[in-house]
């Protein structure tokens, strides 16, 4: 049945976005179409709308698809020097989402139980861009490393009970960042996850708890991130014979979601290039956004999925790791689609042709021949960045 968001007859809508690719994996599209916006939601997708708009959208020779998801974000900026909870390490997300076609973050644990509700008055509720968050089972988060050792703040059932409370925030629990061998915090991530009904999001940081029984532990649905570093902190996923280990591809035909989590130290083209040539490759392009990835290999969403590109995957196949993917593994999946009635959050890019530079954590480069360059982004139907002018008046 069509929706209608207006009440006359003939009525003139808010936007009309015309002859674009739409790729959108969620509802098996991937053709040239036009798309309605009003109030908020897309009102239609179809090869060709003439209805009226107060703004018409030329997207002739363009790429329409949902609003881009980044699973793995720190974006509990505040005052605190050298820290991420309510720190200058994290940032302010809508200075860096929308140029990149990001609509929607998830901050990756950056507060606990303890503070979720300042992280919450303080950034989520003033931020256009959308935040959901993983609630860190260390109660007061990211505070610090010694103050994240501190087993008496690690509360299952605290956590619990905050995520219950703030469902429509947190979409699960993170664990990461502790240096002892007690598995007490890894067990009572798990069983804040269980009585909350949410994923685990496992992050690295955690050098005396073996990669294999990290995995082992984990449940179907379970994320765990930066799935291509190369540190001494935590096993690499590739041997040394060149293969992804046994194990991992295991845990991944059981159902544990590999994140990518990029940062600044948790991406290695010795990792992923044999992994992608293996058919092995992330669920989500958690970028690991913070102060530091932004300036160092990372760069931003549309140059990691630029960079898995130059690893192999198609644009199709990107897309889908960037939109429908992880909305449905955090939950959401009323996010990363266009189907109608869905909240109008969407990405507009071109692909450039040429020869490309992208770099790992390792400092290490490839070249590639494909770049993605966001030239609009749409949050809850309004134009939050236009890199070109698409959306504005002309000049007369």
């Amino acid at each position: 049945m069509l929706l209608c968001f207006g009440s006359a007859f003939g009525q003139r809508y808010e936007m009309v976005i015309r002859g674009g690719h739409v790729i959108d994996p969620g509802n098996q599209v991937d053709k040239v179409q036009d798309i309605l916006i009003d109030k908020g939601k897309i009102v239609r997708v179809a090869d060709s709308i003439s209805d009226s708009a107060a703004r018409i959208i030329d997207a002739k020779g363009l790429y329409i698809t949902p609003g881009f998801i980044d699973t793995h974000t720190h974006v509990f900026v505040g005052p605190e020097a050298g820290l991420f909870a309510n720190g200058v390490n994290s940032v302010s997300p809508d200075d860096f989402t929308f140029r990149a076609g990001v609509t929607t973050v998830v901050d990756a644990g950056t507060s606990g139980w303890r503070n979720f509700r300042l992280f919450k008055s303080q950034v989520i509720d003033q931020s256009k861009t959308r935040i959901l968050a993983f609630l860190n089972i260390s109660g007061e988060g990211m505070i610090g490393a010694k103050r994240e050792q501190n087993l008496e703040d690690m509360n299952a059932d605290s956590t619990a009970a905050l995520i219950l409370k703030y469902p429509e925030n947190i979409v699960g629990v993170k664990i990461g960042h502790y240096n002892g061998k007690d598995w007490a915090p890894f067990d009572r991530a798990i069983s804040a996850a269980t009585k909350s009904r949410k994923p685990l999001f496992v992050e690295c940081h955690l050098p005396e708890y073996p990669l294999e029984y990290q995995l082992a532990k984990m449940r179907p649905g379970d994320m765990i991130t930066h799935s291509f570093e190369n540190i001494k902190e935590r096993m690499p996923i590739v041997g040394a014979d060149g293969k992804v280990r046994l194990f991992v591809l295991e845990a991944k035909k059981r159902g544990i979601l590999f994140d990518l989590g990029h940062g600044g130290a948790g991406f290695w083209f010795d990792q992923a290039m044999p992994a992608v040539k293996q058919g092995f490759y992330p669920n989500s392009f958690g970028t690991d956004l913070h102060r530091f990835s932004m300036n160092s290999g990372m760069k931003d969403m549309a140059n990691v999925m630029s960079k898995f590109m130059a690893l192999g995957l198609t644009l199709e196949q990107v897309v889908k790791i960037a939109t429908w993917n992880p909305a449905r593994a955090i939950g959401h999946d009323e996010l990363g689609n266009l189907k109608e009635g869905a909240v109008a959050d969407l990405a507009i890019f071109r692909v450039r042709e040429g020869e490309f530079g992208f770099v790992d954590s390792a400092g290490t480069s490839i070249t590639g021949t494909r770049k993605l360059e966001v030239e609009m982004t749409i949050r809850d139907g309004k134009i939050v960045w236009d890199l070109n002018g698409l959306g504005a008046k002309k000049q007369k």
